[in-house]
């Protein structure tokens, strides 16, 4: 995993998607097929808009497996779908305990500090995923989005 963060920051436009790619596939491993099978079931439940079905299977995930990053992670975007930022934002800090890197969770805090109104703490949300992913247009978009509201706003 060390190897594809370093990677992923000297990537070119030729191969940061596969980094990144390979970055949440790895994520998306616990160790056990049991517990991989719950995080495709939330995941599955997510993108039909089954959210709490989603949240079920996600929260059964992250009692049985509490050191599964993604399990957390996951969850959070179940939570954050179902309008339950508190709940989102408690997930996200979980995260980012057992992955710092997770850039993903990062993003997520940043949009939903934005979202809040937070506009100064969900830049630096979405900088520091920025450091990590250097790559990502979709957080250099929000990073220039909120760089340019402040710029307005002064």
């Amino acid at each position: 995993m060390d190897a594809l963060f370093e990677q992923l920051q000297t990537a070119d436009d030729s191969n940061w998607e596969a980094l990144e790619t390979e970055i949440w596939e790895l994520w998306a491993r616990s160790g056990s097929d049991a517990m991989d099978l719950l995080l495709q079931r939330g995941q599955d439940a997510l993108e039909s808009g089954k959210l709490d079905h989603a949240i079920s299977h996600l929260s059964a995930l992250t009692d049985h497996a509490p050191n599964f990053a993604e399990g957390w992670n996951a969850r959070a975007t179940a939570f954050y779908l179902a309008g339950e930022l508190g709940l989102s934002l408690d997930d996200i800090a979980r995260t980012l305990v057992l992955e710092p890197r997770h850039f993903g969770a990062l993003t997520g805090l940043g949009l939903i500090l934005e979202e809040l109104g937070d506009d100064v703490r969900a830049l630096d949300a979405y900088r520091h995923a920025l450091a990590i992913h250097p790559q990502s247009d979709d957080i250099k978009g929000a990073v220039a989005r909120l760089e340019q509201k402040r710029v307005k706003d002064i």
